[in-house]
């Protein structure tokens, strides 16, 4: 009886099993239903309130009188570059005018050294004493503000001299130099009348001052100091030399111990700062054995960009004295590297220098000379003695003076900065006596220090920049280089000459130097969140066009254009929009060449198939003026349909208030482009209906609640929008602002709703979920075409943005099958509904985020986030497909406190130990150099103590490094409709039914809800990973040098070059028995630990 009533149970609970699973099986005809079903509903919806089908219709009617034609990339490219050739220049010759008026100035002076001359200091003028009177150098000096200039207070009839703390303004020498420059004044505003697109022009002197036009008011820093010096700018060292390679060879011995070594590592650091990407380096640290910072650099010379000096600085900042000094073996081994890399074609091709770093040098080096640089001297040796010890004075002169280098001394941090420039001086010599005026431009750069204030952006720019010569002719041996000027050259007006118009919405410009690094890039991403704040990238400027263009493994375009060329290339490229999110397969045609009297080459893409199809459609004046004045209508503000910038007159107008000027005749000076403004009318006028129709809708219909806005994109730049909702009644309060860029026309981009449709079968909406910050809702967007003479363009784009809860109450509705449903034909779970806590039913759509769920917390997220289980599967069966993307721009956590992917490990107590040997030494150099003149010049102090901060803060918050990742994103394969399957998950199984909803990008993915798989399948998540390299590859990806082209001109030698002029008190002949005995006396002083 007992085991009857057993089987009993037994069989009872089979039934009951069987009976859930019966019952937990999703029907995929009833899922077939629900999503044809929705996909009428949501084309009812889309194509009422967006009015797409009355556009496509407006579109049909105009085909006959519309012109269609092919892009030719190859004319365009020529056709921007020349443009672009114009525009540089032009700033060329401003910078010519104004180097020809410094230098005659200068020949036309005689140094005066009791000179008086009061001149308006752009830190101290509209300043006051106690008394309310003006202190001297200030001065009344009105200043407004200007649009042109980032609506900074300037006054463009007069420039101001800004001199560094660290130079005393009253100098002799800084008067009568700046006394000439005012020469400059005249020309500065005679070149901004000739070309009103002129932005910054300047004097940066020899002597440390810097004359800047329009005239400013001078932001000290926190300290109140003015630290920043021109000759420490990239523009004034590459005018002032030509590229070099250098070597740095540091003193580590027991002597160089404490303040010593603090100087001469801050010695090292500010020569890597006068270093560029033309230039060259390495660093060699000696005692008794000769030891290179970086192993992996060992006997060859790397490139100075940003990243190299950097890490540099980084091992620099490691060395720790000990032993004996023996100079011989490194002075070969220096030259040894410099020999080969001449004999082999590498670095420079130009100057070559040691710089040697010491606190004293004993040994005989005659022969060492002998052996590898008399009698030609190729290489000079630049030496800088550090410390107060003059005991080898004459030596360390004596190995300059012998290879025309110079002898510096360096007894405090004071003391660097002004004897580093020394031997740029030196290097201009032979260019100054040649008088050859070569004009450079350099790498981009972000000028956050020149113009410390809020109105200030962080503007990506180049400086065109060109060296004043002294002319007179009892100084020509000395080849005296009175500075250097140049101006700034923002990289978007020079982007802006290639219009996005032309190159359709994947299309796009850019802009390489010489060294293969990119100017301009829509994908050049140079900040990096930190916190709340937006900070520069470390390698911002230094990033290659391969790291960018990574599709172009073989580098076959990167190669054709750092050399210079003409040409076109193909690739399939997989670029990805929406920060990355959305993949897109699409196959770009470039077009490049150079711009010529540059180091820059020019390079744009045209995407195949609609990206390089064009049209044209006439309209009248009249007719399209009415329309462009529509108050829903809009054109893309950053776009150039005329140039306002000519004329200051001009400049107060928006470009939709500049065209319509211009189009009515009140502006007739005005320079515009014709076919864009042509383009623009016949937008206005097809596109003019729509805003009837979406009236209508709000006058003659109850809008659905949550649709809340529709709007239009042609690809000339016309935006129309309308508000179905008012601001307090929408949820997307910011969606098609002017503060949301992703979906406005810019000069780098279309809009991310007009990219997304034109990549989608036109009519077909593509669906997609926005979360902005917490604030989530749906957009839908289609493209619109026209024909003509067999071939079909991309015309523009129309959508409507609607609320979650419009998409929920129409998805629940029709998900949802009543009691009364007959469930006789239906195997499997029926009455089905999705409100049901046994299901979970998600709206996903082709790249796999959910815009649909019942927890809305998942909407906008990937859905493999959310149930992996499914996304596996999916994956196994080919409905969704992974693809791979890298990012070469990437910031990653400094897990291991380096900064970069290429740098070691640091100690954890390093920061401590760095603080603490900061305070010892700064409080020994107290002591030390506590004297008047130390009061007087008291920059060190300044700076040591910014210095700290710096130190200590970037080890406290210096979270984020430039790195390398990997990622993936998904692609939706339409050609599989539907699927389902059952997951084993343990003790449970899963079923799930996906179907595509017809014409559109969704899918409808319905799944068992209580069988949690988690355990079996993780998460797949789209977070990038970092790529690590092995130490191997690291550093040949270091040390490998990429196709580079070299500047065309070097000025290394000059036979006329006054060698003798080598540093000191005084010109030194040192004979070799003045050094022998120098030896005898000094020989029993080692250098010991």
């Amino acid at each position: 009886m007992e085991r009857g009533s057993k089987m009993h149970q037994v069989w009872g609970f089979l039934l009951l099993w069987v009976s859930i699973q019966a019952q937990m099986k999703i029907p995929p005809e009833t899922v077939q239903q629900w999503a044809s079903i929705l996909s009428s509903q949501l084309r009812v919806l889309s194509t009422k309130y967006s009015g797409s089908l009355l556009l496509q219709k407006k579109l049909k009617d105009v085909e006959p009188i519309i012109q269609m034609y092919d892009v030719a990339g190859v004319d365009l490219v020529k056709d921007y570059a020349e443009q672009i050739e114009r525009m540089l220049g032009s700033k060329m010759k401003s910078v010519k005018r104004l180097a020809e008026s410094a230098e005659d100035a200068d020949l036309y002076h005689d140094f005066n050294a009791s000179l008086e001359f009061d001149y308006y200091n752009s830190m101290l003028i509209n300043t006051v004493d106690e008394d309310g009177n003006t202190v001297e150098l200030g001065g009344e000096f009105p200043l407004e503000e200007n649009e042109h200039f980032n609506k900074m207070p300037v006054n463009t009839q007069q420039s101001t001299i800004q001199v560094p703390t660290n130079v005393y303004n009253k100098d002799p020498n800084i008067l009568n130099s700046i006394y000439n420059s005012e020469a400059l004044n005249d020309v500065f505003m005679a070149n901004f009348q000739k070309d009103p697109t002129l932005t910054w022009q300047y004097f940066g002197s020899s002597t440390g001052f810097f004359r800047i036009y329009p005239g400013i008011k001078w932001t000290p820093d926190s300290n109140g100091v003015a630290a920043f010096d021109c000759r420490n700018r990239n523009w004034y060292i590459q005018a002032a030399t030509s590229p070099k390679d250098i070597i740095i060879m540091v003193d580590i011995s027991g002597s160089m111990k404490g303040l010593k070594m603090t100087i001469a590592k801050h010695t090292i650091n500010t020569i890597l700062d006068t270093l560029g990407e033309n230039d060259f380096v390495n660093v060699i640290a000696y005692t008794d054995y000769v030891r290179y910072v970086e192993p992996c650099f060992k006997g060859t010379l790397v490139q100075a960009d940003l990243d190299n000096r950097e890490h540099f600085k980084l091992l620099v900042d490691e060395l720790h004295v000990k032993g004996e000094a023996k100079i011989k073996n490194a002075m070969k081994e220096s030259f040894k590297i410099l020999n080969e890399a001449r004999v082999k074609g590498q670095g420079s091709m130009c100057n070559q220098a040691i710089m040697l770093i010491t606190d004293g040098a004993m040994e005989d080096f005659e022969s060492v000379f002998e052996e590898f640089n008399w009698p030609d001297r190729r290489v000079r040796v630049f030496t800088y003695l550090i410390g107060r010890e003059m005991t080898f004075a004459q030596n360390t002169k004596w190995i300059a003076c012998n290879n025309k280098g110079y002898y510096t001394h360096v007894s405090t941090l004071a003391d660097v900065q002004e004897n580093v420039m020394e031997y740029l001086h030196v290097l201009s010599r032979p260019m100054v006596i040649n008088h050859d005026h070569d004009i450079i431009w350099t790498e981009a750069y972000m000028d956050t220090v020149l113009f410390n204030t809020k109105a200030q952006s962080l503007l990506l720019m180049t400086s065109v920049a060109m060296p004043v010569f002294s002319k007179k002719k009892e100084t020509l041996s000395h080849g005296i280089l009175l500075g250097v000027v140049g101006t700034d050259v923002p990289l978007m007006e020079v982007m802006k000459l290639a219009p996005r118009y032309m190159l359709g919405a994947h299309g796009y410009a850019f802009l390489i130097t010489n060294n293969g690094y990119i100017l301009a890039h829509p994908d050049l991403r140079p900040l990096y969140k930190d916190g709340k704040k937006l900070k520069p990238k470390p390698n911002y400027n230094s990033v290659d066009l391969s790291e960018v263009e990574w599709e172009d493994s073989e580098e076959t375009l990167r190669t054709a254009m750092v050399r210079g060329e003409t040409g076109s290339h193909s690739l399939n490229v997989r670029a990805s929009v929406e920060n990355g999110r959305r993949p897109l397969f699409l196959v770009n045609e470039y077009f490049y060449t150079n711009i010529d009297d540059t180091p820059f080459s020019f390079g744009m893409v045209l995407t195949k198939g609609h990206g390089k199809l064009m049209f044209v459609g006439n309209v009248s004046v009249e007719e399209g003026l009415h329309d462009l004045t529509s108050p829903d209508l809009s054109i893309a503000s950053e776009w150039t349909y005329c140039e306002t910038d000519i004329d200051p007159a001009h400049r107060k107008y928006t470009q939709l208030q500049a065209a319509i000027r211009y189009l009515l005749g009140k502006e007739p000076d005005l320079e515009c482009d014709e076919v864009l403004l042509q383009q623009t009318l016949f937008d206005a006028v097809v596109t003019a209906p729509m805003e009837a129709y979406w009236n209508a809708i709000v006058l003659n219909d109850r809008v659905e609640p949550g649709m809340e806005a529709a709007f239009l994109g042609t690809r000339a730049g016309l935006m129309r929008v309308m508000r179905y909702a008012g601001t307090e009644a929408r949820v997307a309060k910011k969606f098609l602002t002017p503060s949301d860029k992703e979906n406005l026309f810019t000069i780098d981009h279309f809009p991310l709703w007009y990219r997304l449709a034109v990549e989608n079968p036109p009519g077909s909406f593509f669906y997609y979920p926005v979360d902005d910050k917490g604030v989530k809702f749906v957009v839908a967007t289609t493209s619109v075409t026209v024909s003509a003479q067999g071939k079909t363009a991309i015309a523009g784009a129309v959508g409507l943005q609607m609320s979650l809860d419009l998409l929920e109450k129409t998805f629940w509705a029709i998900t949802k099958q009543g009691s009364d449903t007959d469930c006789s034909t239906i195997e499997g779970l029926c009455p089905l509904n999705c409100e049901s806590d046994d299901l979970r039913c998600l709206l996903v759509d082709n790249h796999g985020f959910i815009l649909l769920s019942k927890e809305r917390k998942e909407v906008g997220r990937f859905v493999g986030e959310v149930d992996g289980a499914v996304m596996a599967t999916l994956m196994k069966m080919g409905m969704y497909k992974k693809v791979s993307l890298f990012d070469y721009q990437a910031m990653c956590k400094n897990s291991h406190h380096h900064t970069s992917s290429a740098r070691p490990l640091l100690s954890p107590f390093y920061g401590l130990v760095a603080i603490i040997r900061w305070i010892f030494s700064n409080a020994l150099m107290f002591v030390l150099d506590f004297n008047l003149c130390g009061l007087w010049h008291s920059d060190y102090y300044v700076d040591a103590k910014a210095g700290y901060h710096t130190t200590h803060k970037q080890k406290k918050v210096e979270a984020l490094v430039p790195c390398e990742t990997a990622y993936h994103g998904f692609t939706y394969d339409t050609s599989v409709k539907e699927a389902n399957s059952i997951i084993k998950c343990g003790r449970c199984q899963k079923m799930f039914v996906v179907q595509q909803i017809p014409d559109t990008n969704l899918l409808l993915l319905v799944t068992e809800a209580n069988c949690d798989c988690s355990r079996q399948y993780g998460p797949i998540l789209l977070q990038p990973k970092e790529i690590k390299y092995i130490a191997t590859v690291k550093c040949n990806r270091m040390k490998t040098q990429k196709v580079r082209r070299r500047p065309e001109s070097c000025h290394a030698y000059h036979p006329k070059e006054n060698a003798k002029d080598c540093g000191g008190a005084c010109t030194i002949w040192l004979s070799m028995w003045l050094l022998c005995a120098s030896l005898l006396l000094c020989g029993p002083l080692v250098h010991m630990t």
